[in-house]
């Protein structure tokens, strides 16, 4: 309704529970380490996260992709002393990560049917393909959806071609996601609107935006039964303008 004609959702800590899983990955990785090195002295999530940063444009986001940066980065904090068998217990971190079950964040759902009454919502999320599809199956929500978009980045030039396939110009879309950097930054630089939801954690890299606090085209909400009205307000805003 109003100037605002999509409405998109972000996936993981937005959608469904995520980030919870791949910390308790990163607990279980420090404890094969343990056996070779000492962690109190050594700041291996720190360096986890670098070799994972180096590794984005290869590896890409999600599980896989930190797994292998788990087995580099365990071979070179320990020297190239990790044995065959401990290489494989993170391979087998990593198996487990992607099994993890689908829970859906509280109100999710019911915030989604009722913004899709109203509006044509889109659901975008970045990570590996195979993993997200089967996160979209699971969840139960793929019927809520206008469309589906499974992206390998999210920056500003991802979303203008997707707002392209939409028939949307930016200021006609609202973007919600748990992500400033990946969800709301390149959204609102575009000239569209956001709407952030925090996750109770966030992955470091996604901490690191631009945003400034008092951002015109920015809501915050606490909770998925927020988003709604936040929404509404936004709406209001953009019909205004």
């Amino acid at each position: 309704m109003g100037a605002i004609r999509w409405v998109g959702f972000d996936g993981d800590d937005t959608l469904w529970k995520s980030e919870d899983y791949y910390r308790a990955a990163e607990r279980d990785f420090e404890s094969v380490l343990g056996g070779y090195i000492d962690l109190s002295d050594r700041r291996t999530l720190d360096h986890l996260l670098e070799v994972e940063r180096r590794n984005l444009k290869v590896f890409g986001y999600g599980v896989k992709g930190m797994t292998l940066s788990m087995i580099e980065a365990a071979i070179e904090l320990t020297g190239e002393r990790i044995s065959a068998a401990d290489l494989h217990r993170i391979v087998e971190i990593g198996r487990a990560t992607l099994a993890h079950p689908v829970e859906l964040i509280d109100g999710i759902r019911s915030a989604v049917e009722a913004i899709a009454a109203e509006h044509a919502v889109v659901l975008i999320t970045k990570g590996d393909l195979f993993h997200q599809e089967d996160k979209i199956a699971r969840s139960g929500l793929a019927d809520l959806f206008h469309r589906i978009e499974i992206v390998s980045e999210k920056d500003p030039s991802t979303y203008a071609r997707v707002l392209r396939e939409l028939g949307t110009d930016p200021d006609g879309f609202v973007m919600i996601g748990n992500s400033l950097r990946s969800d709301i930054a390149p959204v609102i630089e575009l000239g569209g609107w956001g709407i952030h939801m925090p996750y109770h954690v966030t992955w470091a890299l996604e901490n690191e935006h631009g945003l400034a606090g008092d951002e015109a085209r920015l809501r915050a909400v606490v909770g998925a039964a927020e988003l709604p009205a936040a929404l509404r307000e936004i709406v209001a805003l953009a019909t205004a303008g």
